[in-house]
């Protein structure tokens, strides 16, 4: 078994490693020394005994060796296994980076058809399955699988008719997999899209968590999340149930071979038969069946068929996380609809007008801008006003080119936006979203969050031309006070002062302002519009508004009507056109008032 160098001599451990392999007990260290002894008597040399010292140098060598021998294993597992999981993981995150980009430049005709819980599920949950793809794909099948192959091989020399057997047994187990090959990749895909959905709604409610209260609509709400939480139990148990079934066929079958090919051995062994070619007797080690060879063979076949129930538990898995992988790929497979011409020239210098030249535009088969032509001259505040759906958003999302028209194009001076550099177009115009999205950062960070290098005089005079500087310094700890989540401290009012004072901040030559003072009162309205009429001087401004009381200050008044300017002037001009649209508007908006001519 091995050696030892003591005193110059080689000392056989033999039967101390043999003793402790079969069982019997090591009572103290003097029974190593002993063993040692009789191990050095056996070397030839019976006269001569191990001294005291040369048995202590003999253990501390032996449980140096150990030691070391248990450290390095320690070391390598440790090693090994960290740089395992680290490769894994950088493999997983670079495919969720590589997920989110895609996503983040993916039109929004994608996103308008598409829910943010099943995006979350693909890059969060769906991407994670590479890294097990890799092991479950690709390390272990390959082990499995060559174990079994080699146990096969060996059976062989036991007896062919052993490694016939188990070649026959694979037939039906293989055609068992691919059966249920098809059966499993359904279940899977359900059950990650109905976990996908599961997904969506949670992350609903917890968007609409107040108005589900001020609606005291819990109970609904429960309701929903409880089925699409039942529908993704019953999936998930439907890909289990196939397969336990086919684990289950699978080991029927081949302990049912276990068993015949044991009562086959058996027999051999008690008529001590001769093993194929002497057993190949350096490969297998018997020249004929006895108890010995029994064991041997019989712990081939069960590690045999061991592995071979491993690899049909291994492909039910990969299954699911073949469906996994797919609807990750799938993700990165889109191809964005909008993207820059291969000759993208940078943003103009100067802006000097903004127009739409015979534009049109529809929303599948829906029509919402048609044949619209508009100018907007720098300098000036250009309000866009009509009812619900006539196309206001629409012609800034054009602007910004978060959509293509189908036809006609959108201008900056006398170059067509297509024709400039989408992330150059995107940092020379700032726009203030209805919506007054917020992040649980500092008030700073989110008057900041499109422009990260603005300074911190930057950020106050932009929340000063806004009226939001007051109260932000009434705030415990002023600009860098923490937001609750989506600005929960704060009113309506004040989240839709930042949300203009963030688009503020960038300094850019076009401003769009959707719904701006939507939430305010009617002096810090008036304050905010005189401010940015006045920031915006050398600027081209719209206003998408409802409100009268701000489209009366514009410049010029753009009426849409299904998807078209229907009039276009100044609110004075407007308001004393009889039978107007616009003036129609108005009356309806102060129904019971003076209409102020």
């Amino acid at each position: 078994m091995g050696s030892l160098l003591v005193g110059g001599t080689f000392v056989g451990y033999d039967l101390w490693f043999n003793k402790a392999l079969n069982g019997e007990p090591l009572e103290s260290v003097q029974t190593v020394y002993l063993l040692l002894d009789e191990s050095y008597s056996a070397q030839g040399d019976e006269s001569k005994e191990l001294t005291y010292e040369q048995r202590e140098t003999v253990l501390n060598r032996i449980l140096l060796g150990a030691t070391i021998v248990a450290l390095l294993l320690i070391a390598s597992y440790v090693i090994g296994g960290t740089y395992q999981a680290w490769i894994y993981q950088r493999i997983n995150q670079g495919l969720r980076t590589v997920m989110i980009r895609r996503v983040e430049h993916l039109s929004l005709q994608y996103h308008a058809h598409s829910r943010t819980g099943d995006m979350i599920y693909r890059v969060y949950q769906d991407s994670a399955t590479i890294t097990n793809v890799l092991q479950t794909f690709v390390v272990t099948p390959l082990r499995a699988i060559g174990t079994a192959l080699i146990s096969t091989v060996v059976l062989m020399f036991f007896s062919p008719w052993l490694g016939l057997m188990l070649l026959v047994t694979f037939v039906p187990l293989i055609w068992l997999i691919v059966r249920f090959t098809p059966r499993l990749q359904t279940h899977a895909r359900q059950a990650r899209q109905r976990n996908s959905n599961l997904t969506a709604n949670i992350q609903e409610v917890f968007e609409a968590i107040k108005l589900i209260k001020a609606n005291s609509a819990e109970a609904h709400a429960l309701r929903e999340f409880d089925q699409e939480s039942n529908s993704a139990l019953d999936a998930a148990f439907a890909f289990r149930w196939d397969i336990i079934l086919l684990t289950t066929s699978l080991m029927v079958i081949s302990v049912s071979v276990l068993l015949f090919a044991e009562y086959w051995m058996a027999g051999w062994s008690r008529a001590e038969d001769a093993t194929y070619l002497g057993g190949v007797v350096g490969f297998v080690g018997f020249a004929v069946w006895n108890l010995g060879a029994f064991q041997t063979a019989s712990v081939r076949l069960a590690d045999t068929n061991h592995h071979t129930n491993d690899v049909a538990s291994l492909w039910s898995a990969a299954q699911d996380l073949a469906v996994g992988l797919d609807r990750a790929f799938d993700l990165l497979d889109l191809k964005a609809t909008v993207i820059d011409a291969p000759d993208a020239q940078a943003f103009p210098e100067v802006v000097r007008e903004v127009s739409w030249r015979d534009v049109n535009f529809s929303y599948g088969e829906h029509r919402v801008v048609n044949n619209l032509n508009l100018q907007a001259a720098s300098g000036t505040i250009t309000a866009i006003v009509g009812t619900t759906g006539a196309g206001k958003s629409t012609l800034m999302t054009l602007l910004l080119r978060l959509y293509d028209p189908d036809s006609g194009g959108v201008w900056i001076n006398d170059v067509n936006v297509k024709d400039i550099a989408i992330a150059d177009l995107r940092a020379n115009i700032a726009i203030a979203l209805q919506q007054n999205m917020l992040f649980t950062e500092s008030i700073a960070q989110n008057i900041a969050y499109a422009r990260p290098d603005a300074t911190r005089a930057e950020i106050e005079r932009a929340a000063q031309l806004t009226c939001a500087h007051d109260f932000i310094l009434n705030m415990p700890e002023g600009y860098d006070a923490e937001l609750g989540e989506r600005g929960g401290k704060l009113s309506t009012g004040q989240r839709q002062r930042l949300s203009i004072a963030r688009a503020v901040v960038r300094d850019t030559p076009i401003l769009i302002l959707d719904e701006p003072t939507a939430s305010l009162d009617a002096a810090t309205e008036h304050q905010v519009l005189e401010n940015l009429r006045v920031w915006g001087r050398n600027r081209v401004v719209f206003l998408i508004t409802h409100r009268l009381s701000t489209i009366r200050n514009a410049d010029q008044i753009a009426f849409l009507a299904d998807g078209a300017i229907a009039e276009l002037g100044s609110h004075d001009a407007l308001i004393n056109r009889s039978g107007g649209l616009y003036r129609q508007f108005v009356q309806a908006d102060t129904v019971g008032t003076a209409v102020d001519e």
